[in-house]
């Protein structure tokens, strides 16, 4: 479990491509100082297993399913990639419960300046914007941000420069793909709400009869 909170910028070191998945090798600092091999870290939002490391990167396997729903298959050496391990069980809760796994991605579509901030446009998938609200948590490549307004394609976030300097943000550009993540409790609640459960009652017309 993450919680959206950037520790560092690392680097992609090396990207061996296999027939249909990657072993992926990151360049890190911080993150270097307390790790393991098994250790959850997120790359770009995308929750990986450390298989090996040195003092100064890490390797981490990423199959097929993960490169069909990321955008982890558009890196190459030399890539700025978000970083953060795991939240320990005595952490805080920076940002919102994120747990590292993607439920599609989007694109940069408008990138606008409005006075310290900067605001990013996202265009994404039906599937997606369904459990994208206003005012509601969002992970933009791992990074636990609040949506400023969506329309029927896309969905924006205001973005501060302190986030903007030390997350990959600053380096994206219109037309960038990003990994996107709903908060997990939306998808959860969206689930129950659509009587997808076959032994569940709770319906939209359960709660409105019970005044929610």
């Amino acid at each position: 479990m993450f919680t959206g909170i950037i520790e560092e910028i690392g680097k992609i070191q090396d990207m061996k491509k296999g027939g249909s998945s990657v072993v992926l090798s990151v360049q890190a600092s911080e993150i270097m100082c307390d790790i393991h091999s098994g250790d959850s870290i997120a790359v770009n939002g995308v929750c990986l297993t450390v298989t090996s490391y040195s003092v100064n990167s890490f390797s981490a396997d990423v199959m097929h399913e993960t490169l069909n729903r990321s955008s982890l298959g558009n890196l190459r050496a030399g890539s700025p990639v978000n970083l953060e391990r795991a939240m320990p069980a005595n952490g805080r809760f920076g940002g919102h419960i994120v747990s590292g796994h993607i439920d599609g991605t989007g694109t940069v579509s408008d990138i606008r300046k409005d006075d310290n901030a900067v605001w990013y446009t996202i265009k994404t998938s039906p599937p997606v914007l369904r459990y994208i609200i206003e005012k509601g948590s969002v992970a933009i490549d791992g990074i636990s941000l609040t949506v400023a307004k969506t329309d029927k394609s896309s969905f924006c976030v205001s973005v501060i420069p302190y986030t903007a300097s030390l997350t990959t943000l600053s380096n994206r550009r219109i037309g960038d793909s990003v990994n996107i993540e709903n908060d997990c409790i939306g998808k959860y609640v969206g689930h129950l709400m659509g009587n997808k459960f076959q032994d569940s009652n709770i319906t939209s017309g359960f709660l409105m009869e019970h005044g929610f």
